[in-house]
């Protein structure tokens, strides 16, 4: 075990005696906070005016200005300068009112009381050094708690502190009987205002320094501070009675028996039981006992895999024979998914709280072995439904989340996750944190896998309370956990339980931790379980006898028998048993192969350009915002729309039909590239701002976009975990550029990409990324179009049977959309028809850069009115088409480069000769309209034009698939390939080059 240098907190302490009398009367005064502002710092105002920030830390701020009164006693006021004048005389109590607003005099130095009269020095040192004794404990008492079950630490358990201290504060043997004032920062004394230095040193090491270790004091915020100090401070606030006791007792019975029972049956199979930190079953039901009783109905936990078994059992009360029936290897599933292992799963469970006699909703979100990944999905999740139930205050659904202490410390995401809970459009209003403190990481020390002290450190970023907490003390975790809930309830703010405990079998069942942590694992070994020997303590004390005690742990373990045998009875596993979004209803009455109309009537498309591009009255815009809105109204007289537009009135009609949608991303309220403008800001006046799609209808659903932390995979977790609690709703995620996404990888192939084959999760979420090459270079140039494409699930070598529910069974097959839209119409169709469909996949959309203002790429509405919808593929409609039989070549293309190609073959002459299809909808492939472009062209041959490289972009998804069609057709054709070579870098950085690249490939492109 690892001891990392915990030097306890110390205080200056041999200081003149100007210094003391300063600090020591002003300590007295001051109750509010340490902060002081820079204007007092500066202009060193009155006594009253600095009065209330001088306290314990002002020290700084005093030496400053006597600093100054010392070089020149003008430079203060003079009511400090008499202050200074007396404490410089020795007078103590130096500190008299100021001038008051009447133009009183300020009192000399001879009015002051003689020193004689006054406490004498060593009295206020005393007192001050009482108070800082008081004031260490509370900032570092943590450092000294007996938090570690193991005690390999080898801190100080406090029985030698009252040396060590009063040594420090120069007191002596015979001071520690001196009764002393207790300062207003303290409530030790409960109704005693004085107690002895014994007395007070020993309250404070039974309340800092025993089974509980509070880090709270940086908190920037004394109601916070003083309130946590009066849960823990109050003498006897942490008393059980006896039916507290036993229900603890009954919980750990539970928690311990149903591991045994598992280590009984399955000894070689894997599980992450919670050997170790059996504890953590109590605490979980603690909190949900505690903000049950405060009003909360709902809660969604997320946690990493060690304990998700015994979570699910005797937390959520999920059936026991469908966790047993994870372990025979001999079920076969019975519906959709691939599965995945049994401690990765999810589920939602309503049950009835039996402490509070409440029914309540428990949602634990399926999540990878990427530990710390599930925690943005969980609070988009907890926004989601307190957003779908009006729960602004988050006082009917909550978050919990689990956490190891090595992934705690060491993943990003915790970070980015712990950054969204006080920003406004993704604050969930507290989350209540519990770290299994294993004090190791798989096989790694801490040591050498975190530079903090406490794994705990990143949550002291929000000012979120810590409570490390020893685990084999299962009073001290309950108090801890219900401390906990009602600060979550309080304050709306996230706070941490740190349960400091030990792994009884290693990383996991099989492992061997000896190999690495020989001394841990001797000490181990020799641990009692907390059950016994918290059962021996009520036994011991009268509280249960040990007849009850065996009689309880008799009565579960029949439960897990019984469990076992009706398990046997099962034939096959039920994935959508573990379904943690389930949508009641929504796939009912639906025929899943009908294809969606996405057209809306021209009124409503009229009504909705209009109110989105006229501003307010009275409403100051800048001016650049007015041309660009006065150029939407002149489209929609005209009945056409640039991409903005288009996405706009997307939204709209959605929110008519009573669709909630929410955008989300860096910079999507303007749009990164100043074309989207959602959020208008008023120019003279601060944070007045107008959303035109949230005033279209008075019976309208509501348009949430917001501008996000500069994050990607804390956000678009965040907007899955959003999405999958409503399937009526869209919900989408725009990168700042399309690479940015490759920091929200994880996302994307653990959740986006897999989730439904795993856990049977259904998401509509969008994803809009930024992709085109316009010689920007090598960032911002490529959103990997390949890498979603590749990812895609769909056969190359299998071409579908044709019918006519063709489309709608490749869209039901696919695990998600990929699309490259090059026209308004069909971007407004696309994510209409998210929405319309009767299931729910991801659609990854490349969103176009230069597209956005160019004339060429602008869509009539006629292209959105009734009887309209996406077009998979936008075939050739020019003089090619007319001359198809004397078609030299049929180019196929995706997105932003077909405007390229139409340019070059309008500058060559070559409209007849050449035609161009563009696949919008790259997966699934639309094999059957592709069949029938080449089938127009009998006598063309066929090429793939991208401006990718050819080790990019979307040649090596189509290249296999365009051989399946020709196979299909028993064409003896070849697809040629038009682009650019391969590539290490997505794209040079070079402008020339850039150039000369897209010139040979547009030439390559056009010869024939």
């Amino acid at each position: 075990m690892y001891r990392i240098s915990r030097t306890f907190f110390k205080f200056p302490v041999r200081i003149t005696h100007q210094r003391q009398a300063w600090t020591t009367l002003h300590n007295h005064q001051s109750k509010t906070s340490n902060s002081i502002p820079k204007s007092n710092r500066i202009n060193y105002g009155t006594q009253a005016a600095a009065e209330p920030f001088l306290n314990g830390s002002s020290s700084s701020y005093l030496e400053e200005m006597y600093s100054a009164w010392q070089k020149d006693p003008n430079s203060v006021h003079k009511s400090w300068d008499v202050y200074f004048r007396n404490t410089a005389r020795g007078v103590s109590s130096a500190y008299i009112r100021p001038p008051t607003l009447g133009g009183a005099p300020v009192p000399t130095s001879t009015e002051m009381v003689p020193a004689a009269a006054m406490p004498s020095e060593k009295i206020i040192e005393h007192h001050l050094s009482v108070q800082s004794i008081i004031r260490s404990y509370q900032i570092r008492g943590h450092e000294l708690a007996a938090v570690d079950p193991l005690g390999l630490d080898q801190r100080s358990d406090g029985s030698s502190m009252s040396e060590i201290l009063i040594n420090h504060y120069d007191l002596d043997e015979p001071d520690l009987d001196k009764v002393f004032r207790l300062p207003h920062t303290t409530y030790i004394g409960g109704d005693q205002t004085e107690l002895p230095l014994r007395q007070i040193i020993k309250r404070l090491e039974e309340i800092y320094c025993r089974q509980i270790g509070i880090e709270f004091m940086f908190i920037n915020n004394l109601e916070q501070t003083d309130w946590i100090r009066r849960k823990f401070e109050v003498p006897n606030i942490m008393q059980f009675d006896a039916e507290e006791k036993r229900l603890i007792l009954a919980r750990l019975i539970r928690s311990t028996r149903f591991e045994d029972f598992l280590a009984r049956k399955w000894s070689s199979e894997k599980r992450f039981g919670i050997e170790g930190c059996e504890v953590l079953i109590p605490a979980m039901k603690a909190v949900i006992d505690s903000c049950s009783s405060l009003g909360v109905d709902s809660f969604v936990i997320g946690m990493p895999h060690r304990g998700r078994l015994n979570v699910l059992a005797n937390v959520c009360r999920k059936p026991l024979e469908q966790i047993i029936c994870q372990f025979d290897s001999k079920l076969e599933p019975s519906d959709e998914g691939s599965g995945d292992v049994k401690y990765h799963l999810g589920m939602c469970h309503e049950r009835l709280n039996r402490v509070t006699n409440k029914n309540i909703k428990m949602s634990v979100v399926a999540n990878p072995s990427h530990l710390e990944a599930v925690n943005p999905v969980v609070q988009g999740k907890t926004k989601a439904e307190q957003f779908y139930q009006g729960d602004k205050d988050g006082k009917r659904v909550m978050s919990v989340l689990l956490h190891g202490d090595a992934a705690f410390a060491g993943q990003g995401v915790v970070y980015e996750t712990f950054h969204l809970s006080d920003l406004p459009m993704y604050t969930t209003h507290g989350t209540i944190h519990i770290v299994v403190n294993n004090q190791i990481g798989f096989t790694t020390d801490p040591r050498v896998s975190r530079s903090s002290p406490y794994p705990t450190d990143v949550a002291r970023v929000i000012n979120a309370p810590i409570f490390h907490v020893n685990a084999d003390h299962p009073e001290a975790v309950i108090y801890v956990c219900k401390v906990a809930s009602e600060w979550r309830h309080r304050f709306n703010k996230d706070v941490v339980i740190d349960l400091v405990c030990y792994r009884r079998s290693g990383h996991n069942e099989i492992d061997e931790p000896m190999f690495t942590q020989p001394l841990m694992y001797k000490k181990i070994a020799k641990q009692p379980t907390v059950l016994a020997s918290y059962a021996e303590k009520l036994i011991h004390s009268g509280i249960v006898s040990q007849q009850e005690y065996e009689d309880e742990v008799a009565k579960y373990d029949k439960i897990c028998e019984e469990a076992h045998l009706a398990s046997k009875k099962e034939t096959a596993v039920r994935n959508r048993d573990w379904l943690d979004s389930p949508w009641s209803g929504f796939f009912e009455g639906k025929d899943p192969m009908k294809s969606p109309l996405t057209g809306i009537d021209e009124e409503t498309l009229q009504h909705i350009g209009m109110s989105f591009s006229l501003p307010p009255e009275d409403f100051e815009l800048h001016r650049g915002v007015k041309r660009i809105l006065k150029s939407h109204e002149d489209m929609v007289k005209n009945r056409i729309a640039d991409w903005a537009l288009g996405e706009a009135l997307a939204f709209g009609s959605l929110l008519k039909e009573g669709v909630h949608v929410r955008l989300s991303g860096q910079d999507v309220e303007r749009g990164t590239f100043s074309h989207r403008h959602h959020v208008l800001h008023h120019q003279n006046i601060d944070k007045k701002t107008f959303i035109s799609l949230n005033h279209l209808y008075s019976d309208q659903a509501q348009y949430i976009v917001c501008n996000s932390s500069l994050s990607e995979f804390g956000v678009l977790g965040f907007e899955l975990g959003y999405s999958m609690t409503n399937p009526n709703s869209l919900v989408i995620w725009e990168a700042q550029f399309g690479d940015f996404h490759n920091t929200a990888q994880c996302i994307i192939d653990q959740f986006i990409s897999s989730g439904q084959a795993k856990w049977v999760r259904q998401s509509g979420l969008v994803m809009l990324l930024p992709h085109g090459y316009e010689g920007m270079g090598p960032e911002h140039s490529s959103a990997r179009l390949e890498r979603f494409l590749q990812m895609s699930n769909d056969d190359p070598e299998f071409y579908p049977p044709e019918s006519s529910s063709f489309e709608m069974q490749q869209l039901h097959e696919i695990n998600w959309f990929v699309c490259y839209c090059s026209t308004p119409a069909n971007l407004f169709h696309v994510l209409r028809r998210q929405v319309a469909l009767p299931f729910r996949k991801p659609l990854i959309i490349m969103t176009p850069k230069s597209l956005l203002r160019l004339p060429e790429a602008r869509s009539s509405f006629d292209l959105m009115t009734d009887n309209t919808a996406f077009q998979r593929v936008i075939k050739e409609a020019g003089p090619a088409m007319d001359n198809a039989s004397n078609v030299k070549k049929l180019i196929f293309c995706t997105g932003k480069v077909y405007y390229e190609l139409v340019k070059e073959r309008e500058k060559l002459k070559m409209v007849d000769k050449i035609a161009i299809a563009r696949v919008e909808q790259i997966s699934p492939f639309p094999f059957d309209l592709v069949k029938e472009e080449i089938t127009q062209y009998p006598r063309a041959e066929v090429a793939w034009c991208q401006e990718e490289h050819k080790n990019m972009g979307a040649w090596g998804y189509a290249e296999p698939r365009f051989r399946t069609v020709l196979k299909k057709m028993n064409s003896r054709k070849e697809v040629q390939y038009v682009g650019r070579y391969p590539s290490a870098a997505a794209a040079t950085g070079n402008k020339h080059m850039h150039t000369m690249e897209l010139g040979q490939f547009l030439k390559e492109a056009m010869s024939i």
